[in-house]
């Protein structure tokens, strides 16, 4: 599936004290993936964390932020950023896609945010959690 062209840009992502904030550039397409992995749910303190993905280019961040890498089950590496002072997690990156940056949708605050392009790490999906019948699923990540 490919990314999506929002309309809202350029867009902005802070944390809950506003210290560590984000501008997404205007033109930039997002591919958004909602995930169900234990590490995504750990990180957001709820059943699935998303994020929507751009080219690190369209991106620039302001103010602190510390950040945490932890291995992927496939051996990969991803490093969360967060603000030092709150704990908001604003951005994070995989090793597997250098060049690109993912936002966290919750940091955005836009509830017509366009909806993820797919689902991974459904083996660990809440059975309570009901997503779009048509929404590409993987049982691991965008490889399985």
């Amino acid at each position: 599936m490919a990314a999506t062209a929002l309309t809202s840009l350029p867009m902005h992502a802070s944390c809950q004290c506003g210290k560590l904030n984000a501008e997404i550039a205007d033109g930039a397409n997002a591919m958004t993936v909602l995930c169900h992995c234990r590490d995504c749910q750990k990180r957001s303190g709820s059943p699935f964390g998303i994020m929507a993905y751009f080219p690190e280019e369209s991106f620039s961040i302001a103010g602190e932020a510390r950040e945490f890498t932890r291995l992927t089950d496939q051996g990969n590496q991803f490093t969360n950023g967060f603000c030092p002072d709150c704990g908001s997690t604003l951005y994070g990156r995989a090793s597997k896609y250098p060049g690109i940056i993912g936002i966290t949708v919750g940091t955005i605050c836009d509830p017509a945010f366009p909806r993820p392009h797919r689902s991974v790490y459904e083996q660990s999906r809440h059975h309570w959690i009901a997503l779009p019948e048509d929404m590409p699923r993987h049982m691991r990540g965008r490889d399985s």
